[in-house]
């Protein structure tokens, strides 16, 4: 069975334990990193991550852009967005659509 993972700093992210999700508090790029890989072997079908650590990341987030399992969604974290997740589903919709419909 498939599960659902989060990933950011410990005040982003320990809400979404209360819905159930695995949630994984980072204080450092490297443990992002390494639990982004971890997760992905253990079989999240979905990772969360926040933006900040996301602009810190792009080499994992393009890795695992074309495969099928996890998909990596982009979510503000406490600071607030950056504008990396919205601009991740508008290329996106692009992609699938054929034109910016967003």
């Amino acid at each position: 069975m498939y599960r659902i993972g989060v990933i950011g700093d410990p005040d982003s992210v320990l809400g979404f334990k209360a819905l159930g999700l695995d949630v994984c508090p980072v204080e450092e790029v490297e443990q992002a990193r390494q639990a982004i890989h971890r997760m992905a072997k253990e079989n999240y079908a979905i990772l969360y991550l926040t933006e900040q650590l996301a602009a810190q990341l792009s080499a994992e987030i393009a890795r695992y852009k074309d495969a099928l399992t996890p998909a990596i969604i982009l979510i503000p974290g406490k600071e607030g967005s950056l504008g990396i997740g919205m601009a991740n589903v508008k290329s996106a919709v692009e992609r699938a659509v054929g034109a910016d419909i967003l």
